[in-house]
């Protein structure tokens, strides 16, 4: 059996995650012990128990989400089922390149690491953030944005996760001035994310030039399954472009909406594999065609085993 892996982002993260899917599968311990190695710290124990603070900063939610999501992914594996491309959104692209081969895991869980605490001291927190615009097409919320930007301030858009939701990003003036351009255009609610930085904003362009630095260090392969990049919203099949686009990613947005079209085309069955379900709800907005499963817990999982009819 064969579905499109997808792998979530940071606000994925919750206490307890992966708890479960630890306690039952001998893979998962394995992935869990080699990240507390590596990190030196208990990576496991805070995603078990937080405490939900410590979780929640983007240092710690990088390689929590990154971890649990590989596991989910090593699971349906050694059971046969096996991906026919991959997607991660945002930081889930690292679990992505992972599961295909481009990245080792003990590389992805150090750079993931890495990329959080670069995101985090790029923007001083407190000034910057994101911001969900619900019900405005995207070209009229990136018109608010440049809008905003002739003004002196910082705004983009961050993320195109389906029709009617984009997310913008930028300094809290600009994002304030945004909110009221964008609910002047006919946007239905703008919601301030519970994140600490502007994400994919033109703001975290120095925290991509430490990246690179860090991506240069590593070995990147080929991907041996296709994988769709959030930057280009097209297949990346080289190692370098791999880690081109990883730089890039940083401070560009993430093309989800246009990743989903371009997967959905190609294929029919989805799992989203990682904590939660926001990627597998974004994909039912964006097209009906695609049959969707995830892996939020071993009954989930076995589920995906034994009635393969559902997302096949």
């Amino acid at each position: 059996m064969k579905a499109v892996f997808l792998f979530p982002g940071q606000g994925a993260q919750y206490a307890g995650m992966g708890k479960k899917i630890y306690d039952q599968y001998p893979a998962v311990r394995e992935i869990f012990e080699t990240a507390d190695e590596i990190l030196g710290f208990s990576l496991s124990g805070l995603c078990f128990e937080g405490p939900e603070e410590e979780l929640q900063k983007t240092i710690n939610a990088q390689p929590a989400i990154f971890t649990v999501s590989v596991a989910c992914a090593r699971i349906l594996l050694e059971r046969g089922i096996e991906p026919s491309a991959v997607a991660g959104h945002s930081l889930g692209e690292y679990s992505a390149l992972v599961t295909a081969g481009s990245i080792s895991f003990a590389d992805g869980v150090r750079l993931v690491r890495k990329r959080g605490q670069y995101m985090q001291e790029t923007v001083p927190l407190g000034t910057g953030g994101m911001v969900a615009v619900l019900g405005l097409d995207a070209p009229e919320i990136i018109r608010v944005c440049s809008e905003v930007r002739s003004e002196g301030k910082i705004v983009d858009a961050a993320n195109f996760n389906c029709p009617g939701q984009v997310v913008i990003a930028g300094e809290n003036q600009a994002l304030e001035r945004a909110k009221i351009l964008a609910k002047e255009a006919g946007a239905k609610r703008c919601i301030p994310l519970a994140v600490s930085a502007p994400f994919h904003s033109t703001l975290l362009r120095p925290a991509g030039d430490k990246m690179a630095a860090e991506l240069a260090a590593i070995e990147i392969k080929d991907p041996k399954i296709p994988v769709v990049a959030n930057v280009t919203a097209d297949y990346v099949t080289k190692g370098d472009e791999v880690r081109r686009l990883l730089v890039e990613q940083v401070y560009s947005p993430v093309r989800w909406e246009e990743s989903m079209v371009r997967l959905v085309n190609d294929f029919k069955a989805f799992i989203e594999a990682g904590p939660g379900n926001v990627l597998t709800g974004l994909l039912k907005k964006i097209s009906r065609k695609a049959s969707t499963a995830n892996t939020e817990n071993p009954e989930s999982i076995e589920k995906i085993l034994t009635q393969p009819g559902e997302v096949s």
